[in-house]
């Protein structure tokens, strides 16, 4: 069991693990409809983060990211959950954004760095509404 540092939003999420190995921007490094990595200078290229707890050290670029997070929560592809090392408002807002006007909860937390690491090996997390997450077996 670990405790966030930060619970930037709160729900109840269970999933699959995808750790990216560094910070993604949505505008441009999602697809909006499917759900994928298209950023093709990320090294998770490809990879789905659609019903999983989304495992990265942080967002990057634009605030255009929280339109595009919103989307994929709304098109149903979107991360069960994403575990964080620094906090990111952008992503917060477009995860608002889809609980205000789509009903879906998408938790976000941060982590401290020892937490952090062990989420971005393991194979399954549960987040907790109150920042508490565990390696699901």
């Amino acid at each position: 069991m670990m405790q966030a540092r930060d619970v930037l939003v709160a729900g109840e999420a269970r999933g699959p693990v995808v750790a990216l190995s560094e910070p993604l921007s949505f505008w441009g490094g999602v697809h909006e409809r499917e759900g994928t990595v298209i950023d093709v200078h990320h090294p998770q290229h490809g990879v789905s983060i659609a019903g999983r707890v989304l495992v990265m050290p942080s967002g990057r670029g634009s605030s255009s990211s929280s339109s595009v997070l919103a989307e994929v929560i709304r098109a149903g592809v979107g991360p069960a959950a994403i575990v964080l090392a620094t906090a990111d408002p952008i992503l917060v807002i477009g995860a608002l954004v889809a609980e205000a006007l789509y009903g879906t909860v998408v938790p976000i937390v941060v982590l401290s760095p020892d937490d952090y690491a062990r989420c971005a090996s393991a194979r399954e997390l549960e987040v907790l509404p109150s920042g508490r997450v565990n390696l699901a077996q």
